[in-house]
């Protein structure tokens, strides 16, 4: 009797959720038989019924709607979709959507901002209350000629008390949600440090005398690890009242950075007790970083600090308070995320202000997420991983923590693509936090594409692809690399197995930075395989095409201007690199792994099955023809290498007056010279962004 009446309580509740929901759908449908409409607005009311006079408020109110109506009456022709109007959407935990939530091709689930309407979903709070600097214990810790320019802000009144912890992120860590940060007028401010702006102190010396050494050099120093090493500036001692300091570094390479905790300030001897986990390579003398989260270093306008026991926020405005708008993020979680859904599709949104990754997606497929913005974020834009045909375009990301876009998947043993694509993205001022290994996209897995996206200002490198059959066409590349050495914009290595890569129709110039050993345009890194490098344009790009001790890679067609090399071939593994085969077998490993004497390996790249037959440290098989080479220097070819095709390529020593990049004037008028080496035009009016439904103008810079 109880069960019976249970079910008829349920039956009950069922119907009156259908016929709560019909109201809904007859009042916001187009047509009968047309796609259904719900609305959403910051003003709405989840009791509502999701039409235009009557809006939801939240987007899990709208998705449970489209839940209850699929599973009422089917999808209808045409779908569904949920518009949002204008205005402030707070995200307070992840909002989630499932296998419940797909369309189908003909009726696709559709997340809209209303057309010319700002819709932005928020993971912070913005801070009303500074007030002038008061404080006793920072009137006495911070210098008194800053005192006029610093207000302070008390979070506790204000409901705000979760601040986050710093983490000890970085190359070879977890990459972690971000503690707060601060943002002014829509941009990153800074966490007080030393020195100021860009500038770095220098480690001046490792004890040789301790605990142990990591892989390090007793006799020069280099990559030594005792947990502390010696400052060279007098400043530090004025920081013993702080108990939570954290060092930003290049501890040992230019191209690994990390976060280590100071555990204490040794005044006398001037060094820093550091806590683990330490720098991946330890520590070596003259490298570079500097300290942050210190009170008394609040000095220059855009710098911050937070005294975490009194909830209390001091600032240094760049502009006027009281003109401006402050936001403080606070979301660690996923702001959303997609489990095993189909055709559905995110349109139009801005996402801001949160400590964690925005976008997740595991699973999913013919999802797309389209004409959006993603700014001011503590750690990933987008993840999608697994799945197959889903994409992001249309979409401008800048000032991001960490990754942009990642797109992984694909079945690597099989070779099956996943054909996820990022497409026409504007993207830049990236991997802020963490500064390396962080890019604008990463293409890992199989078959996955980006084209026509527009990549700048990063400290590291632009894409990173590894796996098999990616394309990387019709994107421009500048003002990458900017803090590191032995970088490359794209950037591919130690696998024999990925391959059947093509880098394609690309521009990428103005690369430079600080590290020793430089910038590459095209980095095939340690034995990297198989890739095609054709109809691009390297133009003050470092070393353009680089080719790392690999094989079969084809470099044909491109154009090179003034680069430091326009093209590098090293037999590494002869030499400097031997030990890959003396003692570590990690490639010999990922070559057994994929089976590669069999289908389809061995028929996609039926020169691997013969990767062994010669020495493999021996670079073979790698083609460079076809080029224009325009000044710098045409190429840097190790004394080691034995064997390498380099044949029909047009060399000029001085960059000749017809040349003129920034009207794409880049062949000699004599045509004959580009018929004698088989060069083909590069189609230069495809490159980079493009106007489009989403992308209605270009940047104003562009």
């Amino acid at each position: 009797m109880i069960k019976t009446l249970s079910k008829c309580f349920n039956l009950i509740i069922r119907l009156s959720v259908v016929l709560y929901l019909l109201t809904g759908i007859y009042a916001c449908s187009s047509g009968c038989n047309d796609a259904v409409s719900f609305y959403v607005s910051p003003d709405g009311d989840d009791g509502a019924t999701g039409s235009t006079d009557a809006p939801f408020r939240t987007p899990e109110r709208a998705r449970d709607a489209v839940r209850a109506l699929k599973q009422a009456n089917g999808l209808p022709r045409g779908g569904i979709t949920v518009y949002f109007r204008k205005g402030i959407y707070p995200v307070e935990h992840t909002v989630s959507f499932t296998a419940d939530d797909s369309g189908t091709e003909k009726s696709p689930i559709i997340y809209r901002a209303c057309p010319d309407e700002e819709v932005r979903f928020t993971g912070g709070r913005a801070v009303t209350n500074f007030e002038p600097l008061t404080d006793p214990e920072a009137l006495s810790r911070i210098a008194k000629v800053y005192h006029p320019h610093i207000f302070q802000a008390d979070l506790n009144s204000l409901g705000i008390t979760d601040y986050g912890t710093l983490k000890p992120t970085g190359f070879g860590r977890k990459i972690e949600p971000s503690a707060m940060e601060l943002f002014f007028n829509g941009q990153p401010m800074t966490l007080a440090r030393y020195p100021n702006d860009n500038e770095w102190m220098h480690i001046a010396s490792v004890p040789q005398t301790g605990d142990s050494i990591f892989g390090g050099d007793e006799r020069t120093g280099r990559g030594v690890h005792r947990g502390r090493f010696a400052y060279q500036e007098n400043r530090p001692s004025k920081w013993l009242k702080n108990d939570d300091i954290w060092l930003q570094g290049f501890w040992t390479w230019d191209w690994a950075d990390s976060y280590v905790k100071v555990g204490r300030i040794d005044a006398a001897r001037k060094e820093f007790i550091l806590q683990p986990p330490h720098g991946v390579y330890g520590y070596s003398p003259e490298q570079r970083y500097y300290a942050l989260n210190i009170m008394e270093e609040l000095d220059s306008p855009g710098e911050w600090f937070l005294d975490r026991k009194k909830g209390i926020l001091y600032f240094w405005p760049p502009s006027p308070i009281e003109e401006g708008d402050a936001q403080v993020s606070l979301l660690e979680e996923q702001m959303f995320h997609f489990a095993h859904t189909k055709h559905f599709r995110f349109e139009g949104f801005i996402f801001e202000y949160t400590r964690g990754d925005v976008i997740k997606t595991d699973e999913v497929s013919h999802t797309v997420f389209a004409g959006c913005t993603i700014r001011n974020i503590g750690n990933n834009a987008i993840h999608v991983n697994g799945g197959h045909h889903c994409g992001v375009t249309d979409c401008d990301l800048f000032n991001i923590g960490d990754n942009c876009i990642i797109l992984k998947g694909g079945d690597r043993k099989t070779l099956t693509p996943a054909c996820h694509y990022a497409i026409n993205n504007h993207i830049h001022h990236y991997s802020r936090l963490n500064r390396t290994y962080c890019c604008a996209i990463v293409l890992d897995g199989v078959g996955n594409t980006m084209a026509h996206n527009h990549i700048h200002d990063a400290p590291h490198m632009a894409v990173l692809f590894p796996g098999n059959n990616h394309i990387l066409e019709y994107n421009e590349i500048h003002h990458t690399a900017q803090e590191t050495g032995d970088v490359g914009a794209f950037y591919i290595g130690r696998d024999w197995t990925q391959r059947g890569s093509v880098i394609r129709f690309n521009y990428f110039h103005d690369l430079a930075g600080p590290g020793l050993y430089g910038v590459n345009a095209v980095y095939l890194d340690d034995f990297a395989c198989g890739t095609t490098i054709c109809g691009n344009i390297f133009c003050r790009a470092g070393r353009g095409a680089f080719v790392g001790g690999g094989h079969d890679n084809l470099v044909e067609n491109n154009v090179f201007i003034d680069c430091a090399a326009s093209i590098h071939l090293d037999a590494r593994g002869v030499n400097w690199a031997y030990m890959y085969f003396d003692t570590n077998r990690e490639l010999f490993e990922k070559l057994e792994e994929m089976d590669y004497k069999q289908p389809p390996y061995s028929e996609q790249y039926p020169e691997l099955t013969h990767i062994l037959d010669r020495n493999p440290a021996q670079p073979r098989g790698n083609i460079f023809r076809s080029n224009l080479s325009y000044g710098g220097k045409w190429r840097e070819i190790e004394d080691d290498v034995d064997e390498m095709t380099i044949e029909d390529n047009l060399i000029f020593r001085e960059i000749p007056s017809y040349v003129k990049i920034d009207q794409w004037e880049l062949y000699p008028e004599d045509e004959s010279l580009l018929e004698k080496i088989h060069f083909r035009k590069i189609p230069v009016d495809s490159i980079g962004l493009k106007v489009s439904a989403y992308r209605k103008t270009l940047p104003s810079d562009y």
